[in-house]
């Protein structure tokens, strides 16, 4: 058994309808192919595969995917490239697959349009997750009122006060800059350049001992234990994602 195969049962997967969502896998090792496609047909995903980077843009014009995985290491084209001209047109999430030694690679992925990734060798769990996740997160409408909630938090964005259980949390300017940016991309991974630039201006892009002191002070603002938060999550080396509920 390779280390991509699972027992495809429902006490391991519990099985779920996902309607009618077409999904591309863009990834040339076909074993990797065959699991993947074995776990989300059990899932009631709709799948299509392409082995080759040129193959997977084809696919993709003629039957726009409602979500693509894509890995990085393609035969023909680099996967960055793949990412990029899918993003000239394409809106549905992307999902990178990635060796634990392409971080920057992972980085610059995310940067660059990506909404998520998941590190080879896998667990279907985990990728199922961050599927779901994205998925939902694609088709969010945005809300009619200048509200944003999630779980005890409440963030009233015209009157620009943030609320936990209806008890008002006062934040310095920059904290509230930071938690309103992660919240309106809650469930996707930001990275630490994307926040910084976003927060603090295209010239502090490498300051991210900025970020961990601020994340740190809403920890403790925002989270009934900031030693395990429930919101803000640590994608390790990378950077950080809100989380989705």
């Amino acid at each position: 058994m390779s280390s991509y195969e699972v027992n495809l049962t429902k006490e391991n997967i519990p099985y779920m309808q996902h309607g009618d969502h077409h999904i591309l896998i863009i990834e040339d090792e076909q074993p990797i192919r065959r699991f993947l496609r074995a776990s989300l047909t059990n899932e009631g995903y709709r799948v299509t595969e392409a082995e080759t980077g040129e193959d997977g843009l084809r696919i993709a014009a003629r039957q726009p995917p409602d979500l693509v995985i894509l890995d990085l290491g393609l035969p023909d084209l680099d996967g960055q490239e793949v990412l990029r001209r899918l993003r000239e047109w394409l809106t549905a999430p992307v999902i990178i697959l990635s060796v634990r030694d392409q971080e920057q690679q992972k980085i610059d992925a995310l940067d660059h349009g990506a909404d998520d990734y998941v590190t080879k060798p896998f667990g279907i769990g985990e990728l199922l997750a961050r599927m779901r996740t994205a998925l939902r997160h694609a088709h969010t409408i945005a809300p009619t009122s200048s509200t944003i909630s999630i779980g005890e938090l409440r963030v009233d964005l015209s009157a620009r006060l943030v609320y936990r259980q209806d008890e008002e949390i006062h934040l310095t300017p920059l904290e509230y800059k930071l938690v309103v940016t992660m919240l309106k991309h809650s469930g996707k991974v930001l990275t630490h350049r994307f926040l910084l630039k976003e927060v603090w201006g295209p010239h502090d892009t490498h300051e991210t001992h900025y970020l961990r002191v601020f994340v740190a002070s809403l920890r403790r603002k925002l989270e009934d234990d900031p030693a395990r938060p429930r919101y803000i999550l640590t994608e390790q080396g990378v950077g950080y994602r809100f989380a989705a509920e």
